[in-house]
C-alpha cells in the first residue's frame, strides 16, 4: 500500500466523525443501523430526510443521518467505514474511485445535475469582471469538491492555471466568513451559501455554462459496495424514496420547497428559488443511456466520471486517471428500470 494511502486511511479515519449526526431519539439497539451522509444543498435527499420516508419504508432499521460540509469529508467517512450511503458531488466521486483512495462504493442515483446552483462569484470592489481577471487573486473553494473541479475548468477555459491564482481551501460557510472579512477576492461554491455571496458580488460563471462546454458536474447518491452486496433490498428502497423526492420536486414544488426550507433553515420562497436553479432528472432520464443506464447497458455517467478523473490527473490533483472499466463497474444499475417504477 502506498504511503499516501496509509496516511489517508489513518488520518482520514480520525476525521470521519467530524460530521454532525442527527439523533432521532428512537435508536433501538436490537435493530441494524443504516448510516447516511448528507449535505445541506437543495436536493431530493433533503426532501427524503425531512419527510422521514426512509424511516417509514424501513421500520426494521435505525436510520442515522449525519451532516457533512463537502464531498471530500464524505469520502473521508467512507474510507473510515463510517457511512453506508452518501450524497456527494461527481468530482469527489471521480477522485474517490481513483488512486490512491480507491474507495469501494458505487453510484446508485443522480440527485441533480449542476446548473446555476453552483457558481464562481467575485466580491464587489475587487475590480474583477471576468474569469481572466482572477490572475494573482485569492479564490476560495472547497478542495476536492465539484466546485473545485469546476473552478479549475473555468480557469483553463480562460487561459489560466491553478498556479496563476492563489487557491484557498474553504468550506462553504467558512468561505462566506472569509468573504465578509475581505480575505478572498472570489469564491466558487454552491447553494445556499452561493446566494449569500451573490448579494455582494458579481457572478462570473456557473456550472451550467461549464456543462455546456463539456465539463458537467452532478450530485450523486453513492452506496458502499459491501453494503449493497449484503442489503440489495435496502438499496432498492432507498432508490425508490429518492425517486419519490424527484417526482415531488417536479409535481409538487411547494411541498418540496417546504421540506428543503425546513432542513436548511431558509424561507419556503428562498428554497423554491434555489431548487429552480438545479436540474432534476425524471425516472426515465435517470435510466437512460446518458445517465445511469440499465443492467447490461451502463450509461454515459461512467464516461463522465472517467473524464473528470482524467481532468483531475491533468491538473495534478490525483496521481493518474482510472480506466473506464473502473467507473463502469462503479455504476449500480441492478434492477433498473423496474426498481424506479415501483
Amino acid at each position: 500500500m502506498k504511503l499516501s494511502k496509509i496516511l489517508a486511511v489513518l488520518t482520514l479515519g480520525a476525521l470521519a466523525l467530524s460530521g454532525c449526526a442527527v439523533d432521532n431519539g428512537t435508536t433501538d439497539s436490537s435493530k441494524p443501523t443504516i448510516r447516511l451522509a448528507y449535505q445541506s444543498f437543495p436536493s431530493g435527499d433533503l426532501v427524503v430526510k425531512n419527510n422521514k420516508w426512509l424511516e417509514e419504508a424501513l421500520p426494521d432499521y435505525n436510520i442515522e443521518w449525519t451532516k457533512f460540509d463537502s464531498g471530500a469529508d464524505i469520502n473521508t467517512a467512507f474510507v473510515a467505514g463510517e457511512v453506508d450511503f452518501g450524497a456527494i458531488g461527481s468530482s469527489p466521486v471521480a477522485r474517490g474511485l481513483s488512486a490512491p483512495l480507491n474507495i469501494p462504493y458505487q453510484v446508485a442515483f443522480v440527485l441533480d445535475v449542476a446548473g446555476n446552483n453552483e457558481a464562481l462569484v467575485a466580491r464587489n470592489g475587487t475590480g474583477i469582471e471576468t474569469v481572466a481577471d482572477l490572475r494573482g487573486k485569492r479564490i476560495g473553494t472547497a478542495f476536492a469538491s465539484t466546485a473545485h473541479y469546476s473552478l479549475l475548468a473555468a480557469l483553463e477555459q480562460a487561459g489560466l492555471s491553478a498556479s496563476d491564482v492563489n487557491l484557498v481551501d474553504l468550506q462553504p460557510q467558512t468561505s462566506l466568513a472569509a468573504w465578509e472579512r475581505g480575505d478572498v477576492d472570489a469564491v466558487y461554491t454552491w447553494l445556499p451559501t452561493l446566494d449569500e455571496l451573490r448579494k455582494t458580488g458579481k457572478q462570473l460563471i456557473a456550472s451550467k455554462e461549464l456543462a455546456t462546454a463539456g465539463k458537467p458536474t452532478l450530485d450523486l447518491g453513492v452506496v458502499s459496495t459491501s453494503f449493497a452486496e449484503s442489503n440489495p433490498d435496502v438499496v432498492d428502497t432507498w432508490r425508490q424514496v429518492q425517486t419519490r423526492a424527484l417526482t415531488t420536486i417536479a409535481d409538487d414544488p411547494d411541498a418540496a420547497a417546504a421540506a428543503v426550507a425546513a432542513e436548511i433553515g431558509i424561507t419556503q420562497d428562498e428554497a423554491a428559488n434555489q431548487l429552480s436553479q438545479g436540474v432534476f432528472l425524471s425516472p426515465e432520464e435517470l435510466t437512460s443511456s446518458e445517465w445511469l443506464g440499465t443492467e447490461g447497458n451502463v450509461g454515459n455517467l461512467a464516461a463522465n466520471l472517467q473524464s473528470a478523473s482524467q481532468f483531475l490527473a491533468d491538473q495534478k490533483q490525483i496521481d493518474a486517471a482510472s480506466p473506464i472499466e473502473t467507473f463502469q463497474n462503479a455504476i449500480y444499475v441492478k434492477g433498473l428500470p423496474d426498481v424506479l417504477e415501483n
